[in-house]
């Protein structure tokens, strides 16, 4: 996620000092050094031009529940390897071995301000964030752990689609995860998606577009086949900007792109408004 090669500065005698591996952090966008700290500060946005750096699921979650708030549930659950795809099981292995997650997707109950909600935090670090039977399933069970104890569902998306290790098994967790949002919409609870970087494919042709209420973090990028694919479908430009969370609030797909710095306070007073809680 960060570059962690060693930056050289120069002192005011010309002399090369080195510095420690990640004490400083280059902006992806405007390409200028930030501190770490003041990069830890700001929940990962940059001081400079306010690029949104991706973040894994347990930094979301750290930054947005109340302290010791939160209980993972299904943590255990995974995946099989359907079409014994080459490499999938090792690949797997590897990556449960490097980002400590079982799966694309953490999923629990934990609280904000106080208020109990049902929270799932997608990590792209995990292939991607891509959609197998294991990520489909924690999903719909999140969902309807909502509907058993009536409380509102939050979702944060970042995916590259439908697993295609998985095929066709893949493809059935969006009608899965849409039926069981389906029921929840009947019950007549909240349910918030909120869009980050980048939120394409399978996951936005089904879950991450269903929200009662849907946000977005600046820039993210959002849509289903990539713009290249388009462009070479529809041999046409397409207008600047496209697929931004910024152009899908123009053209009525989100309803409001958030500053990550106000993402607490944001949800906390959709929340309470929601819930009559002053």
């Amino acid at each position: 996620m960060f570059d962690r090669k060693k930056e050289i500065i120069y002192d005011n005698l010309s002399a090369k000092v080195d510095i420690p591996d990640g004490l400083w952090i280059k902006c992806d966008r405007c390409k200028k050094i930030i501190y770490k700290d003041d990069l830890i500060s700001s929940l990962y946005v940059c001081t400079s031009c306010g690029y949104h750096f991706r973040i894994t699921a347990p930094q979301r979650i750290e930054m947005l529940c109340d302290e010791g708030s939160f209980e993972e549930i299904d943590g255990d659950l995974v995946g099989d390897d359907p079409l014994n795809f080459p490499g999938y099981k090792e690949k797997l292995s590897r990556l449960r071995e490097e980002t400590g997650l079982k799966e694309a997707v953490v999923t629990g109950i934990g609280r904000i301000e106080g208020l109990e909600v049902a929270l799932g935090v997608m990590d792209n670090r995990f292939l991607m964030g891509s959609m197998g039977y294991a990520v489909g399933e924690k999903i719909t069970r999140l969902v309807y752990r909502s509907i058993e104890k009536r409380i509102p569902l939050i979702i944060f998306t970042t995916s590259g689609g439908a697993r295609m290790q998985e095929g066709i098994v893949s493809l059935m967790q969006m009608a899965k995860t849409s039926a069981a949002l389906a029921k929840h919409n009947k019950e007549g609870l909240l349910y918030i998606s909120y869009l980050t970087d980048p939120t394409t494919g399978g996951v936005s042709a089904s879950f991450a577009m269903l929200g009662d209420i849907i946000l977005a973090e600046p820039g993210a990028l959002i849509g289903f086949a990539g713009p290249r694919v388009i462009e070479q479908t529809i041999r046409q430009r397409l207008p600047e900007g496209f697929q931004t969370s910024e152009f899908l609030l123009k053209h009525g797909f989100v309803d409001r792109v958030v500053d990550r710095r106000d993402m607490k306070s944001m949800l906390n007073s959709i929340l309470r408004m929601h819930l009559g809680v002053r």
